[in-house]
């Protein structure tokens, strides 16, 4: 039925469906209309036998989209007679006069309800997605609105109503009657669910509006419905769970046996040559095969004229020649390349490299070589020895970056070194003309020696197999996206339909609200992230939001509640028993036990520090809560007497991880006043923290951020299982 609608009217030449049969596509589709006839004009009253008054009029024009603009609607006519005045009244105004018509179309006036908005669009990078929202003024001025990629479930499609700022209005305010929510439920899976309207007609149908459907005690009923389609050769999305396995694919890109380096020369210091500086350096233990056309020996290796000619087959290609050579010499080595890095750019950043950029791809694919990039910098991975920035950390970690950007993703690596992260590989991929982002992905995940995902993005290119493979049953590792290019353009369509609502990162923001995936805002917050979750292994049990806040200083004690509540993270008072344990204690003066636990110095140099291990031991035995969040100010300590706790308070968060492993999630926050006395100190508590798995950060609302992104990937890999 969606097909044959749809071929009616494209074979009209329409860009749109009429009311009429947009209404009857959401009839197919399960969804409830008013009963309503088409009339040729006044004359034709006697088609509306067996329908009962009150009634709505509306134009039917394919040159009229927005019918309310041009006043082609009159509600509440009381009578036949009145239709007819009414249709002779719209048919003189300005906006109609003139204009072709080809019908009107009466309907059955719909009982009071509630005005709710659904939507679908068609995201150009995701594919369909559906969209809730409050009608009237919450949609077209507040803008209240949910928006979720397709298909959705149930508990999704009750998680968008429950996310609006008006849904209290749903349940009823005032003495007036609440409506059926489950109705308004059912309606979102028959548009948005996985035999909705959006995924069966994913390809024809760019945007839906349902505006408004009124929903009541007895059900819902959409009293106006505008359909646009595609254009012909739109291109469906690809069908989800269709993603092959990467691994054995991007194996030697992460553990490569030889590599081959275009660009590197005898006279000239080029990136090429750093590049195999940098290798040698770094102790890379393949062996490195330096490509040009003439020269016997560079960087005191001996040189190939083209991969061809190599030796042995190449595993990784570095390849930093001109980007008009680069075609060829990437299909030079036919069977012999099974990764290619192109580092250089004037390819599709600019709009006269995109023919070369598809001639690379074209040329490459041909060959059986799989292309990184171009415009990138390199790859990192300690496993196999490969690196591109200097003095780059040799330790083997859990944390698998793919970036878009090179230069960012030197700033991930070296500053995350100083956070004590540790890398399983890190891949620029610049332009991405071919391996996609979440081919990478699909690598980590299959990757034993990876436990967390991080992604620096611009463009994803696949958008569809990328939400697919993180909603797939393979995705069990927490992921953080760092998304470049989120500011919202202004729409020329109004402010009601879906697809100006939809804006530029609306997919973006639905992500985080269907799968174990955080989006954050600057670098700091993605290395923040990025070290929370290398630390804390997340409990979809027990995901986090009770924090018991522990440290010294009062006024940095009440920020920090306020920073744990900004990111909808607790810190409730105290039960009874707790409390009066901790009482037992009889800390000196000035001490509180409330929670937050506010502790000044001279409390923690009780018993040279070991005190803390007294309360903390209280408060995972009798409070019990997901997280224990620590912070301690380093300058507070300076000049109070011979006793310096911190080394025992360092030993007391060792033993605590030991003696309660699991039980909560420990952080810590260390903070200094910048001096390079204490910055070195912090060093060296840093690195003690982390030896036991406690991540540490600089101050407590960066901690919150962290601990918050933590519990939101527990409680979306908990819904997952459910």
């Amino acid at each position: 039925m969606v097909r044959e609608i749809i071929a009616r009217a494209r074979a009209e030449g329409r860009a749109a469906l009429d009311e009429a049969a947009g209404k009857a596509l959401l009839v197919n589709f399960g969804i409830r209309v008013p009963k309503s006839a088409v009339l040729a004009g006044p004359d034709s009253i006697a088609a509306l036998n067996g329908l009962a008054p009150p009634f709505a009029v509306k134009i039917v024009s394919r040159d009229i989209l927005h019918k309310s603009d041009v006043g082609g609607v009159t509600l509440n006519v009381a009578d036949t007679a009145g239709v007819a005045q009414a249709i002779d009244a719209m048919q003189r105004k300005p906006g109609i006069a003139g204009k072709p018509i080809e019908g009107w179309l009466v309907e059955e006036m719909i009982p009071p309800g509630r005005e709710m908005v659904i939507g679908g669009l068609n995201d150009p990078q995701f594919g369909p997605m559906i969209m809730v929202g409050l009608g009237g003024i919450f949609v077209e001025i507040l803008k209240d609105i949910a928006f979720r990629i397709c298909p959705i479930n149930e508990a999704e499609a009750w998680e968008m109503i429950g996310a609006l700022k008006g849904a209290p209005l749903l349940d009823g305010v005032r003495g007036e009657a609440g409506v059926d929510k489950q109705a308004l439920v059912d309606a979102l899976l028959k548009i948005g669910g996985a035999h909705g309207l959006m995924m069966q007609g994913a390809g024809s149908i760019a945007e839906i509006d349902i505006n408004p459907i009124i929903v009541s005690q007895t059900g819902a009923v959409a009293a106006d419905a505008r359909v646009l389609l595609t254009s012909r050769d739109a291109k469906t999305t690809a069908a989800p769970g269709q993603i092959p396995s990467t691994r054995e694919q991007f194996t030697p890109l992460f553990e490569p046996k030889s590599v081959a380096v275009l660009g590197a020369s005898t006279k000239d210091v080029s990136i090429a040559n750093t590049f195999i500086r940098r290798m040698k350096d770094f102790g890379y233990a393949g062996r490195i095969y330096p490509i040009h056309p003439s020269a016997p020996e560079i960087e005191g290796l001996k040189a190939y004229p083209s991969i061809e000619r190599a030796p042995e087959p190449i595993d990784y290609a570095y390849v930093a020649i001109s980007a008009e050579r680069i075609p060829d010499a990437i299909a030079e080595g036919k069977g012999r390349c099974r990764i290619a890095q192109v580092i250089s750019s004037g390819f599709g950043e600019v709009e006269e490299g995109r023919e070369i950029e598809h001639l690379l791809v074209e040329k490459a694919r041909a060959a059986g070589v799989r292309v990184l990039g171009p415009n990138t910098l390199g790859s990192y991975s300690p496993r196999g020895g490969l690196t591109f920035p200097a003095n780059a950390p040799k330790a083997l970690g859990t944390i698998g970056v793919v970036s878009q950007s090179g230069g960012l993703s030197t700033d991930i690596i070296k500053r995350g070194e100083w956070r004590n992260i540790r890398f399983s590989g890190l891949v620029t991929i610049g332009n991405s003309a071919d391996v996609a982002p979440h081919e990478l992905v699909d690598y980590y995940l299959e990757d034993a020696q990876t436990k967390v995902i991080g992604l620096y993005l611009e463009d994803i290119k696949d958008g569809r197999a990328f939400f697919d493979l993180l909603r797939s049953a393979k995705a069990s590792k927490p992921v953080v996206i760092l998304k470049g290019g989120r500011s919202r353009q202004g729409r020329l369509a109004a402010a009601s339909h879906t697809g100006a609502l939809a804006g530029d990162d609306r997919a973006w923001e639905a992500l985080p609200e269907q799968l174990p995936v955080a989006l954050v805002d600057t670098a700091d917050e993605f290395l923040d992230a990025l070290l929370a979750l290398q630390c804390l292994t997340p409990r979809p049990e027990k995901p986090a939001r009770v924090v018991t806040l522990f440290g010294n200083g009062g006024g940095s004690s009440v920020l920090g509640c306020d920073a744990f509540a900004k990111v909808g993270l607790a810190v409730p008072p105290f039960d009874a028993p707790t409390r009066e344990r901790l009482e037992a204690l009889q800390l000196p003066p000035g001490t509180s036990v409330a929670n937050p636990i506010d502790t000044p110095v001279r409390t923690l140099q009780e018993k040279d520090g070991w005190v803390a291990g007294e309360i903390l031991d209280i408060v995972f035995r009798y409070s019990k809560p997901d997280a224990v969040a620590m912070h301690l100010n380093l300058a507070a300590f300076v000049g109070r007497g011979q006793s310096t706790p911190l080394d025992n308070l360092l030993m007391v968060i060792e033993q605590t991880q030991k003696e309660w492993q699991g039980a909560a999630h420990f952080l810590l926050a260390l903070r200094s006043d910048g001096s390079p006395e204490l910055d070195e100190q912090k060093r060296i508590y840093r690195d003690k923290a982390s030896a036991v798995g406690v991540p540490v950060f600089n101050e407590i609302p960066e901690m919150a951020k962290a601990l918050a992104v933590v519990g939101h990937i527990e409680r979306r890999l908990a819904a997952r299982s459910r």
